[in-house]
């Protein structure tokens, strides 16, 4: 069977390398002529040997997700639809922004948590992606987004994608074995050179999966915290059940010591008549208090059948006013590409569900 190569990250690529006899800087200049410069196949890579060529030829591949769809929004929001198998595809976003191009990405086909408010995970969940198919979200954005126009030139072109957020379909703390070598290969200056700054993964709060991150890839963390309370978080977000968040709290302070920015950023949905009153506002004072943070407001991102409504945008206003007024950074995030279904929290793609949810009706969560 041929090894595709993205699967590889750095060390990986040198470890298989040095299982043919090849020495470690062939590895290297593979890595960059993947990654950096974009070449799909072996013949691009031109100061290769030919016998090198020929025998990669033999044992490897670049394969990549195949897209079966693609969709511009008004603003210039791109999603795309990635077959990753014969069942399931899943989706990937950029979202243009003056001075940066942000591509958010999936690391599951489907995901197991089932948040309220999510769309990826009333479809259900079928598996988890691989590291290629993770980082080959980021390698056909490049090219999709024109700027590897000569894949076998020399000259490094200019980037689109400046920032990485792991806040696609699936939980990411759930696939680290994948997601950590794809981080790597995203940071790698030998392939996209991204700061860790700049790569945020996402995570509903499993936290022995925060603890593994912390140790072997420390990049931005975000966190969905989306209520005050373990009494309404076990409702919106059911992980909690396993992990509350005085638990959740203490592994975020955990994080932090190993993390790129001195602040874990909570993101809050707000759903009308749910989570965002504020005295619910006042409540996130307390845990703000206990660990470094900003807040990350997010306007519910409606999707069939979910029962959920998006907050007024004075209540919006209202409630980053309290946590504004006793001195915590708060955004508001607009709403981007919610007409081609790919704002955050619409994310579906095609999922052959292996965890008998999709079709289970959806009922309303009020306070």
């Amino acid at each position: 069977m041929l090894v595709n190569l993205l699967e590889f990250d750095a060390k990986g690529m040198e470890d298989w390398f040095a299982g043919m006899g090849e020495r470690p800087f062939r590895a290297r200049q593979v890595l960059a002529w993947i990654h950096k410069r974009g070449a799909g196949e072996f013949a691009a890579m031109t100061d290769l040997a030919k016998d090198l060529r020929a025998k990669l030829e033999s044992k490897a591949r670049i394969r990549l997700p195949e897209i079966v769809g693609d969709s511009l929004a008004a603003d210039d929001t791109r999603k795309w639809l990635l077959k990753v198998d014969g069942a399931n595809a899943v989706e990937a976003v950029f979202i243009p922004e003056t001075g940066r191009g942000t591509l958010c990405v999936s690391s599951q086909a489907g995901c197991t948590l089932d948040c309220a408010f999510c769309s990826t995970g009333k479809q259900g969940f079928n598996r988890n992606l691989t590291t290629a198919e993770i980082v080959g979200q980021l390698w056909l954005a490049e090219m999709l987004l024109g700027e590897r126009t000569n894949p076998g030139s020399r000259a490094r072109q200019g980037r689109h994608v400046s920032n990485v957020v792991f806040m696609g379909m699936g939980e990411p703390m759930l696939n680290l074995d994948a997601v950590i070598p794809a981080l790597r290969l995203m940071l790698d200056d030998n392939a996209y050179g991204l700061s860790r700054r700049r790569v945020t993964v996402s995570t509903s709060g499993v936290i022995p999966g925060m603890d593994r991150l912390a140790e072997a890839c420390p990049v931005a963390l975000a966190e969905s915290l989306h209520a005050p309370n373990d009494a309404l978080r076990d409702r919106l977000v059911p992980i909690n059940r396993k992990y509350p968040i005085v638990q959740l709290i203490a592994a975020c302070n955990r994080y932090l010591v190993h993390a790129p920015r001195d602040f874990i950023t909570f993101e809050y949905v707000m759903l009308d008549g749910v989570n965002d009153s504020p005295a619910h506002a006042r409540e996130l004072l307390d845990i703000a208090a206990q660990v470094r943070c900003k807040f990350n407001l997010i306007p519910f991102n409606p999707f069939q059948g979910s029962g959920l409504y998006r907050s007024p945008p004075e209540r919006i206003r209202r409630f980053a006013e309290v946590l504004q007024r006793a001195g915590l950074t708060t955004t508001t995030r607009k709403t981007r590409g919610d007409g081609i279904d790919a704002a955050c929290g619409q994310l579906a793609g095609e999922v052959q569900d292996r965890t008998r949810r999709s079709g289970i009706a959806i009922t309303e969560v009020r306070a």
